[in-house]
């Protein structure tokens, strides 16, 4: 096995090994560690990995990226992440379903939180332990997370009573919905602490970012025999995870008889911080037979202005809307794939982060944005359009959706219009629409004004067809745990409250 060193994209750290990359989070510099080298399977290669269960693929996979693994080890982690039924309630693990016009939807909300983010944050804490062990570390590791709705609990529950861990979450006081906060306020667990912040994501995203880059609380916190690592997107031992589903979802359509090994895919994703969607353009580096990447955003389109036009500019108005996940204007993955379209001249990169501190913007210079364009195609959804889609979709294809998807769903058939392009398509379906059930039910031309949480999920259920999810029902009975609520200038001092240092 080839060794596959981590560097970081503002170039300022040497060279590391994966599980220091993993128990890090983010590097020195204020980067995001990415791999020295995208590999490469040939088309003989993948028509091998085709043939493999999801388990066998991850473990293919993500041996390739965590060289200082053992394959054995990881084998263990990958199965105990997503066994079925215990973690997982689809044998399949990210199960495709069938809509009309050559789309296809990738079901990734089959795990214990419902959204996509269980198939990274379910492994991530068997990558992280194992990492201490591979590096040595005997320190107590304080996870932080800032949470636009999903990534909060699903790593509340990947991290809940692990030894040697503590797990501090941050999410935006009126920025998830209803279920995602139930969800976060009463999570059970010795070890897990949620605090509501007085602001939206990207102030609940600075602030964690602002802690990290704090020297004189590191040194309190190594004192105490702790230190500090992210289960967030920039870590890269969430975002690789994710590549894995994009290969099996390939696969399934090529069981399916949907395509034929080798031809080429469209992939949709609806993304807010941009690590979704980047998780497709490695598995397209790697050798996935991908046509166009389409990245879907809602109101906070900020996505969509930068890959049409090269530049990024967070200076507009912040919008809360039906899909509170990707109301984000600070895409942190962004910053990898700028490395990866600048031929690694990490001082571009850093100088472009710079430029997005100080005055909340930058321009990529014009090789870079036609690079990204050639690649990508950004669109966007408003919350008309995203309510009329969930209504058409159920109508058209009998198929209840959720809202992230819905903007995914909008965006690709935006795309397929403008271009006339009729490649099949591979849709991130990427939360359990019963996170979202009075938006949905909404759409449905349902009554939920005034309508209990608890009565909207039986109400959904009917419509749907399939049952509650089993973690959302039994929200009805919890209490809640974490009731902390700070102001963003607040969030450094919560965390030494928390973790009892001063």
């Amino acid at each position: 096995m080839i060794q596959m060193d981590y560097v970081s994209t503002r170039g300022g750290v040497e060279a590391i090994k994966a599980s220091e990359a993993i128990r890090l989070g983010i590097a020195g510099d204020g980067g995001l560690f990415t791999p020295q080298e995208i590999p490469q399977y040939s088309p003989q290669e993948l028509q091998v990995l085709f043939r493999y269960n999801y388990h066998d693929l991850a473990t293919q996979i993500l041996s390739r990226f965590l060289s200082d693994y053992d394959s054995s080890d990881l084998q263990k982690m990958v199965r105990a992440a997503y066994f079925y039924p215990d973690k997982f309630d689809d044998p399949e693990v990210t199960p495709i379903r069938i809509l009309s016009g050559k789309r296809y939807l990738l079901d990734l909300w089959h795990g214990p939180t419902c959204a996509f983010k269980d198939l990274a944050l379910q492994l991530l804490p068997h990558l992280m332990t194992k990492a201490s062990q591979l590096v040595n570390d005997h320190n107590e590791i304080v996870i932080l997370v800032a949470t636009s709705g999903d990534t909060g609990k699903a790593a509340l529950e990947g991290f809940k009573n692990v030894p040697g861990t503590q797990i501090v979450v941050f999410f935006p006081e009126q920025g998830v919905s209803e279920i995602q906060r139930l969800q976060m306020v009463t999570q059970e667990g010795n070890n897990t602490h949620v605090v509501s912040v007085h602001g939206n994501f990207d102030d609940a995203q600075s602030g964690v970012k602002q802690i990290f880059g704090d020297q004189g609380l590191a040194e309190k916190l190594s004192q105490n025999n702790l230190a500090f690592s992210s289960a967030n997107s920039i870590n890269w031992g969430r975002l690789a995870p994710q590549i894995v589903y994009y290969f099996y979802g390939y696969s399934l359509l090529c069981r399916k008889g949907a395509i034929q090994t080798g031809d080429k895919v469209n992939i949709a994703v609806p993304t807010g911080n941009f690590g979704n969607i980047l998780a497709a353009y490695i598995a397209k580096r790697m050798g996935l037979p991908v046509h166009k990447l389409i990245c879907a955003s809602n109101a906070n389109n900020v996505l969509t202005d930068f890959i049409k036009s090269g530049c990024y500019d967070r200076n507009r108005k912040f919008y809360t809307t039906i899909s509170p996940s990707m109301d984000i204007l600070i895409s942190s993955n962004l910053e990898r794939l700028l490395y990866y379209f600048s031929e690694g001249e990490s001082q571009w990169v850093k100088d472009w982060m710079n430029q997005l501190k100080v005055s909340g913007c930058y321009q990529v210079n014009g090789l870079t944005a036609e690079k990204i364009k050639q690649q990508f195609y950004g669109g966007y959804a408003s919350e008309a359009q995203t309510i009329a889609q969930i209504r058409k979709v159920y109508q058209e294809d009998q198929a209840i959706i959720d809202p992230h998807t819905a903007v995914g769903i909008e965006v690709y058939d935006q795309y397929r219009k403008e271009s006339g392009d009729l490649t099949p398509v591979l849709i991130a379906s990427t939360a359990s629409p019963f996170k979202f059930n009075s938006s949905v039910l909404g759409a449905l031309g349902e009554q939920v004004t005034g309508v209990n949480e608890f009565l909207l999920l039986e109400k959904l259920e009917k419509k749907a067809g399939f049952k509650i999810p089993a973690s959302l029902a039994e929200l009805a009975g919890k209490a809640v745990r974490h009731r902390e609520v700070c102001q963003k200038e607040e969030m450094g001092a919560v965390v030494e409250k928390i973790l009892g240092i001063k």
